[in-house]
């Protein structure tokens, strides 16, 4: 298992981590963005992160990972190959996340959710909910980079490669926007 230093190494050397003053999906702002899509062009790097959350949960007889789209298509793809599992994701569906294109979950089927990074968790909770109301046994959460300095509870195992303090603020109560700095909409 890697140190947390290396991934935040990595994450900048992939050109993942970036400064700023960003507009987050949340609707908040931050200092920090994380852009996953180039690691994820670049397949050694993709499967690098992949067996690196799949080794956090071997073990544990995952059957299935599933990811939201998008951040966690390539990533749940990664980590079931690495565990040699089936690999599935969720789409939007009006303010919430659906199974389609065929997938779905039976109940008790051993599930690993996975995500790129979690600023409020309300992606992944969307997922979570899905498994829930397919009554699948969820066995964790798997993340690259935990934005909330460890503070989100999604009532399930979760762990993350890299836990970052990074802050975010509502748009009314931001700093930078009091500063004057620029807002850049980064596309994800």
């Amino acid at each position: 298992m890697r140190d947390p230093a290396y991934w935040l190494e990595q994450l900048k050397v992939w050109g993942v981590l970036r400064e700023g003053h960003f507009l987050l999906t949340s609707g908040r702002h931050s200092n920090r963005f994380l852009l996953f899509a180039p690691a994820f062009s670049q397949p050694s790097a993709a499967e690098e992160l992949g067996r690196a959350i799949a080794e956090q949960f071997e073990g544990q007889e995952i059957e299935t990972v599933v990811g939201p789209a998008m951040g966690g298509v390539i990533l749940a793809h990664e980590v079931a190959r690495a565990l040699g599992v089936r690999s599935i994701y969720a789409e939007k569906a009006g303010e919430g996340m659906a199974l389609k294109r065929g997938f779905a979950l039976r109940p008790g089927e051993r599930v690993l959710v996975v995500e790129d990074a979690v600023s409020t968790g309300g992606s992944v909770q969307k997922v979570l909910d899905i498994c829930e109301q397919a009554r699948a046994a969820v066995q964790g959460v798997g993340i690259i980079a935990d934005r909330t300095g460890g503070q989100v509870d999604l009532g399930v195992p979760l762990k993350a490669l890299l836990t970052l303090e990074v802050p975010s603020y509502p748009a009314d109560a931001c700093p930078l926007c009091r500063e004057g700095r620029p807002l850049e909409r980064p596309k994800s």
